[in-house]
């Protein structure tokens, strides 16, 4: 079981590299579609590209849920390693300028992969251990349907916030 549960993080890993690679772009090859904005990056803002992360983090999650559905835990540990991805990639991000100044975009790119790397490997750990204590799934569950509604909502209401920036137009939002 430990062995397939590392084989499923490292197939989730490679799902979520290539979905968020397509969908850093999906949103100008549909020329703008609207119904795509709430999956896709609209913009270059750090909130545009946390949503790289986490639509292909849920839905890998999705798929892996009918296979380890048994496993009280699983909706904390997605939880959890979700989490840690969409903190790690404004926490890289910003670190790496406010000490350099601008990163190039080949670093801005390995902080997505570094991200989701960390968040698949945490989530290994995690499921090997078998120490997360899951008081409540359907809760767990219940904040990533409230991330997925952030994540679509603020595509078209957008506080103005740094995170929300696009720091090439200096634009919110679509």
């Amino acid at each position: 079981m430990k062995r397939e549960i590392g084989l499923w993080q490292w197939v989730g890993f490679g799902v979520t590299a290539l979905g968020g690679t397509l969908l850093h772009f999906l949103y100008g090859w549909l020329g703008g579609a609207r119904w795509i904005a709430p999956f896709s990056g609209v913009n270059e803002s750090t909130w545009e590209h946390m949503k790289l992360l986490f639509w292909p983090m849920l839905a890998f999650a999705a798929v892996e849920w009918l296979f380890f559905r048994h496993r009280a835990d699983f909706w904390c540990v997605k939880l959890r390693g979700i989490l840690l991805g969409l903190a790690l990639s404004p926490v890289l991000f910003y670190t790496y300028n406010g000490v350099v100044g601008k990163s190039p975009d080949w670093l801005n790119i390995a902080i997505f992969f570094v991200s989701a790397a960390l968040a698949y490997l945490y989530e290994a750990r995690l499921f090997r251990s078998e120490s997360v204590r899951c008081r409540s799934p359907k809760g767990a569950l219940a904040v990533l349907v409230l991330l997925a509604l952030a994540f679509g909502v603020f595509t078209f209401l957008t506080p103005t916030l740094g995170i929300f920036r696009d720091p090439l137009t200096g634009t919110y939002a679509i």
